[in-house]
């Protein structure tokens, strides 16, 4: 059998981000005013976007989405990949799409002709490089199970879903569709949890996808701990490497526990001169860890990948990686040229 196409497609929200810096006492006022929770991501509706957007100085915007992030830090590594996600038919609909085929990443999924615009997600970032998101998934979240483009599922060594996106039936639909066909052509499934109020709101759905459809899962401490309602990390762990090939599980400056049936590896966080925004670390943990992955590379190799990966996006603000991810990988003796 031919090696497929593609190293990675991802299934995700196609989201513009706009980041800005913020002090504690601007971001705990809107936390008061609005309910939210420093460090978590809400949604939020279009009046309250143009509220918030008006009030945050000197913002950077870039092509966002926590699927596409990880996508963008593949392609930085060398890998081949693609996208599926839902823009609408405007201007920042063409930005994004141009942003990411820009980095040689697939990405043929229809716009929205009429109705929600483009998603955006504010992001604000306190001293401590903590970020508090507010997003409006506007065009996002109208994706579906017609969206799937089962030729581009088949030809990828893993499909990789945002656990973001799983709010709505629909994109839940698009899921199983993806991962039947992955499963089908003999390819994994990856997903990322994404967030741990997330998997509050869908634990028994997202319960049912893990143990019938995942092959891989991406999680931090708080999130795989909320899927099982474990207090201790280890009973956690334990308990979803029950269900899924590999666990692979970030814990900030702790670095990351992979896990398989057999073993537990934890890998040491990668050096980094100055925390500066936490945005994409996540991201870019899951973009290493799948580039070394659908390389054939060790699971520590394919851990120190993810460190290295997220070590480097944590240093500057915005969710994607400033620098050529695979030079830096080669300087640190990780993958050869």
């Amino acid at each position: 059998m031919s090696k497929p196409k593609y190293g990675v497609v991802a299934i995700g929200n196609a989201l513009v981000d706009v980041l800005s810096s913020v002090t504690d006492d601007f971001l705990q006022e809107q936390c008061a005013q609005h309910g939210i929770e420093k460090g978590t991501m809400a949604l939020i509706e279009p009046d309250r976007a143009v509220e918030l957007y008006a009030l945050l100085k000197d913002c950077t915007e870039t092509s966002g989405g926590s699927a596409a992030n990880t996508m963008a830090g593949f392609a930085s590594l060398g890998g081949r990949g693609g996208f599926i996600g839902k823009v609408a038919d405007d201007e920042l609909g063409a930005t994004f799409q141009n942003d990411l085929r820009s980095l040689g990443i697939e990405f043929t999924t229809q716009p929205l002709a009429i109705g929600a615009p483009t998603g955006r997600c504010m992001v604000m970032i306190t001293p401590d490089a903590q970020r508090t998101m507010n997003t409006l998934l506007g065009a996002s979240v109208e994706i579906n199970d017609l969206d799937v483009d089962e030729a581009l599922i088949t030809n990828a060594q893993v499909t990789y879903l945002e656990g973001y996106l799983f709010d709505k039936d629909t994109a839940k639909h698009a899921f199983i569709k993806a991962a039947e066909a992955a499963h089908r052509a003999g390819h994994r499934i990856a997903l990322s949890l994404s967030d741990p109020f997330c998997v509050d709101r869908h634990r028994s759905d997202f319960l049912r996808l893990v143990e019938s459809h995942v092959d891989i899962l991406f999680a931090n401490e708080d999130e795989i701990k909320s899927l099982y309602m474990r207090a201790d990390i280890e009973d956690a762990v334990n308990a979803v490497s029950q269900h899924v090939e590999i666990a692979a599980i970030t814990r900030s400056e702790k670095g990351a526990l992979i896990r398989n049936r057999t073993e537990a590896i934890a890998v040491p966080a990668a050096p980094v001169d100055a925390v500066i925004d936490t945005t994409g670390a996540g991201d870019q943990f899951a973009a290493g860890f799948l580039y070394g992955f659908t390389e054939g590379l060790p699971l520590e190799t394919c851990g120190q990948l993810g460190t290295l990966a997220a070590a480097e996006v944590i240093s500057h603000i915005g969710p994607r990686p400033q620098v050529n991810l695979k030079d830096l990988a080669i300087s640190k003796g990780l993958i050869t040229s």
